[in-house]
């Protein structure tokens, strides 16, 4: 019963938040600058002409970045507001033949009409919704072709910037992410628990089946993209702690510690 209150809750406020989805990280530099990181990371990786499953698609803009890179995506997300933006943009950008959708929990991946997938892409913490993330990555082993890759973006305990909060007296964020029951979230006034996993716990749910290819942190010394004014008051700043970023991503501590991390897993072939 807990599990299916917190779907609904998830679904109703990411559908609430649809209409707006767009336009909040339109307003956002660094939520452009985290976007521009993680598809440099699976560009990187994936050829055109192959086929892409991503999960928590919500209103599409990375589904059709990757169909106008020569992918094709198909799109699934719980939230009927997030499919019905979806759906709207994939219709008036004639991406029809690029992109397929269909309304699926990823916690019930075995419902899913396609199979055999290059590769698993899941974007800005939706796994962080639920508490069953090994589950979610169990069901990639029928999904994935051999040799295939899932990349998550996932949200780990630890983020040095919220840590610092401390030092401000604000304990309550601080230390969010360390309660093992979850922590609340609040998505446009409906509040639903999120949960936080290292690389190495994400890792060990992949298991044997898969090997480590990548895992980079997403601001770990730049700063979250809820200081959003940040990269406007301190222009020169926001610059060098991405380019000082950029080097360090993928060296320990910082691909852990930090607001989000990468991790991409191949699956044996």
């Amino acid at each position: 019963m807990a599990d299916i209150l917190q779907q609904q809750k998830v679904n109703a406020a990411f559908s609430k938040q649809s209409a707006v989805f767009d336009d909040l990280e339109n307003g956002n530099l660094i939520i452009q600058w985290m976007r521009s990181r993680i598809r440099q990371h699976v560009l990187s990786l994936w050829k055109p002409g192959e086929h892409i499953l991503e999960l928590n698609a919500g209103t599409g803009l990375d589904a059709i970045f990757f169909a106008q890179q020569g992918l094709y995506v198909h799109a699934t997300d719980n939230a009927e507001g997030m499919i019905s933006q979806l759906q709207n943009k994939v219709t008036e950008l004639k991406l029809k033949d690029k992109i397929t959708i269909e309304r699926c929990s990823f916690l019930e991946l075995d419902k899913l009409q396609q199979s055999g997938f290059d590769h698993i892409f899941s974007n800005f913490g939706g796994l962080n919704c639920t508490d069953k993330l090994a589950d979610v990555i169990t069901s990639f082993d029928n999904l994935l072709k051999p040799g295939a890759t899932a990349t998550l973006v996932i949200m780990p305990p630890v983020c040095p910037w919220e840590l610092s909060l401390a030092l401000k007296g604000n304990f309550k964020v601080a230390f969010r992410r360390l309660k093992k029951d979850g922590a609340p979230s609040n998505v446009e006034g409906i509040s639903f628990n999120s949960y936080y996993y290292s690389p190495s716990k994400v890792e060990r749910m992949f298991g044997r089946k898969y090997r480590t290819l990548a895992i980079e942190g997403l601001c770990s010394v730049v700063p979250p993209p809820y200081l959003e004014k940040f990269p406007e008051r301190y222009s020169g700043v926001f610059k060098g702690l991405t380019l000082l970023e950029s080097s360090i991503a993928d060296a320990w501590p910082f691909r852990a510690w930090a607001d989000h991390f990468i991790i991409t897993m191949q699956k044996h072939a």
